[in-house]
């Protein structure tokens, strides 16, 4: 059963406005990631990828990325619309965050733009950030998408929203 959308206040957006097949945008927000201390993304060169129900999941330039801290992991998924992904553990001074980021190197054309750049799971990082604000993690075991203050759902992940 379909859930009924909260409707968006001014300045705020519906993740049940965003298409299927999802749209890939770029966006100047400021994206910062803090991991056991230390800050491993700065960024205002982000895209964001904004799918049904989904809250946006950000990917970040490699340039961007303090990528001494990543390790090749030899997780894989697919995604029907992105490709083939793969993932990257997190380690600083000995903590590690397992399959916390993930990257497409050879994405479907559509995404091509996201070549290499990475995602993050907001709920193994210290804090997550776009423009100042804290991120949310999206509800569920593996999506990957951040909540902000403008974006309003229900958020597929929570329970009972397997069949969205």
């Amino acid at each position: 059963m379909r859930p009924k959308p909260i409707t968006p206040k001014p300045g705020q957006e519906s993740v049940w406005n965003y298409p299927r097949p999802p749209a890939l945008e770029k966006v100047s927000k400021s994206i910062e990631i803090i991991f056991n201390g230390a800050s491993i993304v700065r960024t205002n060169g982000a895209y964001r990828v904004l799918e049904t129900s989904h809250p946006p999941v950000y990917y970040l330039p490699p340039a961007d990325i303090r990528m001494e801290f990543l390790k090749p992991a030899s997780q894989h998924t697919h995604c029907e619309w992105k490709g083939t992904g793969s993932y990257y553990h997190l380690e600083v001074d000995g903590k590690i965050a397992h399959n916390a980021a993930w990257f497409y190197h050879t994405p479907h054309p559509r995404f091509a733009a996201i070549k290499d750049f990475s995602a993050f799971y907001a709920n193994q990082m210290d804090r997550c950030l776009v423009d100042g604000e804290e991120v949310i993690p999206q509800p569920g075991e593996f999506y990957g998408g951040w909540i902000t203050p403008e974006i309003v759902g229900p958020f597929k992940g929570i329970p009972g929203s397997w069949g969205w």
